[in-house]
């Protein structure tokens, strides 16, 4: 290498801003929805850690109140109807139903089960859909912002070589620049997509898990209220 393009080569800017600066309209539309993605997959992740670690804890301290012994229409009357934790709204909405299902008589409507049964489920799945919300979005980042990135990389590759097709000089001075633009694309694109794939196993893996405990409990809970049905 001659020392002109030595010293061409150090006089640029290889920082993130410069290559940001310097890549071509497309590449820079590829690399903003590339952070955006990264960012809002982010979001998510923490919200999703919030969240699943008040569920534990909720579930954690209304299971040792459903145990304690306490007459389960005085546990209902203290939370009400309309409770904010997911395991006492599930509770919630099998008493409720136990409830309407007694005439004024005291006498039980025909097929209580059933419907006491449905009305957990229906709860249940509210709060698993819940639990489930934006991981969706991560496996879609997870799987599709490396193809992302390799397009804005592509593209960022076919640019360099116009350019050096135009300027008919082949040195690294003018080669290089353009080549690490192209790579930062897949760069970003992997940096979207790794925390994304390892936090959306981990999510749903733990949704999973409260979930399964949801629907023990109301297996638990049906059992109870069988036993008074049966009795």
């Amino acid at each position: 290498m001659d020392t002109q393009t030595l010293a061409m080569a150090q006089e640029i800017d290889f920082s993130l801003l410069a290559l940001f600066a310097r890549a071509s309209f497309t590449v820079k539309l590829v690399m903003i929805l590339l952070m955006m993605a990264s960012f809002w997959s982010w979001s998510i992740i923490i919200r999703k850690f919030i969240s699943y670690r008040f569920a534990q804890t909720e579930a954690s301290v209304f299971d040792r109140a459903f145990w304690s012994g306490e007459p389960l229409d005085e546990l209902f009357d203290q939370i009400g109807s309309a409770p904010d934790g997911p395991s006492q709204k599930i509770f919630a909405a099998g008493m409720l139903e136990w409830r309407r299902s007694h005439r004024q008589d005291g006498e039980l409507i025909a097929g209580a089960q059933a419907r006491i049964d449905r009305s957990m489920d229906v709860a249940i799945a509210k709060q698993t859909e819940h639990l489930n919300a934006g991981l969706p979005f991560l496996a879609t980042v997870g799987s599709t912002a490396p193809f992302v990135g390799l397009f804005g990389t592509v593209w960022g590759i076919k640019v360099a070589f116009e350019q050096i097709a135009i300027s008919q000089n082949t040195s690294l001075a003018v080669v290089a620049p353009g080549i690490a633009e192209a790579l930062m694309a897949t760069g970003l694109g992997l940096l979207a997509a790794i925390p994304a794939v390892i936090f959306y196993n981990k999510l749903s893996a733990d949704s999973d898990r409260i979930a399964s405990g949801y629907e023990a409990f109301a297996d638990e809970f049906a059992t109870i209220l069988s036993r008074q049905l049966d009795a």
